[in-house]
């Protein structure tokens, strides 16, 4: 590993950012609970799941594009989410996403590519949002046909927890194709962290143990989901 630039980057993922990165990242986040507080009488519920410290991963049911932003008001720590790699070409793009938590995956790469980046991350003790329906998804109900082993496959790698959150209100807020967000109600409720699922005899995982934690997770996040849009009024 080379040393750090003056600003702080050391490698491609931004583990060590610089303090002006730091700061807009608090920044930009306390703006954006400032505006869900405000705007979506945004409630979180279940706080104390969220580990103090230490890499987990952040597992939200997928509704609107307001998840992702919103989803950064459940802790001050950094959350980090993958990027397409085009956005770091320049000095100011790298800085600019690496500051807001993401990190570069390069488009069009098999999917183990990713999930080596996401791995790389946790390994590095810090959390991550990872979206086990992949893409957007509409409706109640978190199909087990939609539902992706990539967060139970990284979990296992890196042995991180994984911690499922249901958010309400978001889809209501802001559908597809909506040019405005709306002023409504939205609710954050976290649940219980999951265990990474566990190798055979501490080897490598088998294949049915991150089938088992991934339907773990499916019945969770759609038990959080039905919480939050409750709690939401949607």
């Amino acid at each position: 590993m080379t040393d750090a630039p003056a600003d702080g980057y050391r490698d491609r993922f931004g583990t060590e950012i610089s303090r002006s990165g730091r700061f807009f990242y608090a920044l930009i986040r306390g703006a954006i609970h400032l505006f869900s507080r405000l705007w979506f009488r945004l409630e979180i519920v279940g706080h104390e799941h969220i580990p103090a410290s230490g890499a987990f991963i952040v597992a939200p049911v997928h509704r609107s594009n307001l998840d992702t932003p919103v989803i950064s008001a459940i802790t001050h720590r950094r959350l980090r989410y993958m990027g397409k790699e085009s956005l770091w070409k320049t000095r100011f793009g790298a800085w600019f996403f690496t500051s807001l938590g993401g990190f570069p995956v390069e488009r069009g790469t098999a999917d183990r590519g990713a999930l080596r980046a996401c791995q790389a991350v946790l390994e590095r003790g810090e959390p991550l949002v990872m979206f086990p329906e992949g893409t957007r998804q509409f409706g109640p109900v978190v199909q087990p046909e939609l539902m992706h082993d990539g967060p139970a496959f990284v979990a296992s790698r890196a042995k991180a927890p994984i911690l499922p959150v249901g958010i309400g209100g978001s889809e209501r807020a802001m559908p597809k194709h909506a040019k405005f967000v709306r002023p409504t109600k939205m609710t954050i409720v976290i649940g219980p962290l999951i265990p990474a699922p566990a190798g055979a005899d501490g080897g490598r995982t088998p294949r049915r143990a991150i089938a088992e934690t991934t339907e773990q997770l499916r019945i969770e996040i759609q038990r959080l989901f039905d919480e939050a849009q409750r709690r939401a009024g949607a």
